[in-house]
């Protein structure tokens, strides 16, 4: 089976990370599968951002969750890439639903507080139902919390773990949440760990890779997708999957 390919929050490499130009360029790129980051604003709605805070991608002091959607949605998020031509907005996950047609997602969670997580789950299992995207993404994480609350309040939605430790066993810790696909950080991904979780059933998805060569050892491992920051150098050194 070919490698799919996955941009890592759009295609971080090339253009400001989690942005509405990060996953168009994606898009551009050829790679129609994306992954990304979810936070909550002050008013509940579902922001497309990795860090809790602004500084990182915005230069701004303050939290996602301090603010509403409509303020965050008035926020540069090019911090990283200052002579990116345009401003780029922190998005909402509407908006990339409704201007980017990707074939799947991996839409991760981070941790967070309880209250919150019932509501982001609430979120996303509402927002992707209004979009006819429920076979299309897959709701990622770290967190047994968020995977446990999933799995009890949005049963009908995939779920991923996203592994970065071996001492945690990313495929007993997967399977006790019902996860379709697993997560591994590049270096806990070996051909004995892929194939067994792909024994039990999983996808398995590599995170993050951005040098050919490790682009095509995972194809010899037989892993099932990776997620790179750049999906244009993705597709040259693997071809168009």
């Amino acid at each position: 089976m070919a490698m799919l390919i996955y941009g890592h929050r759009g295609a971080r490499g090339e253009a400001p990370e989690n942005t509405l130009a990060s996953f168009q360029a994606c898009l551009a790129a050829g790679v129609n599968r994306c992954e990304l980051d979810l936070r909550l604003s002050k008013d509940g709605q579902l922001m497309v951002i990795h860090d809790a805070t602004l500084q990182r991608t915005t230069g701004q002091r303050g939290t996602v969750s301090q603010l509403t959607a409509a303020q965050l949605q008035r926020i540069d998020a090019r911090q990283a890439m200052p002579n990116w031509p345009g401003p780029c907005p922190i998005p909402t996950l509407a908006q990339l639903f409704a201007q980017c047609s990707f074939a799947h997602w991996q839409l991760e969670v981070k941790p967070t507080t309880t209250a919150h997580t019932i509501t982001i789950v609430q979120a996303l299992d509402q927002l992707s139902a209004r979009f006819g995207l429920h076979d299309k993404i897959t709701l990622t994480s770290n967190s047994r919390r968020i995977l446990a609350t999933a799995q009890q309040l949005a049963p009908h939605l995939a779920r991923g773990f996203i592994a970065e430790h071996a001492w945690l066993n990313p495929i007993k810790s997967a399977q006790r949440y019902g996860c379709s696909l697993l997560a591994l950080k590049y270096r806990l991904a070996t051909p004995e760990r892929i194939h067994a979780a792909q024994r039990e059933g999983m996808h398995v998805s590599v995170w993050t890779v951005n040098e050919p060569a490790q682009m095509r050892r995972l194809v010899a491992y037989g892993a099932d997708s990776l997620i790179t920051d750049f999906p244009g150098l993705a597709i040259a050194s693997l071809g168009n999957h």
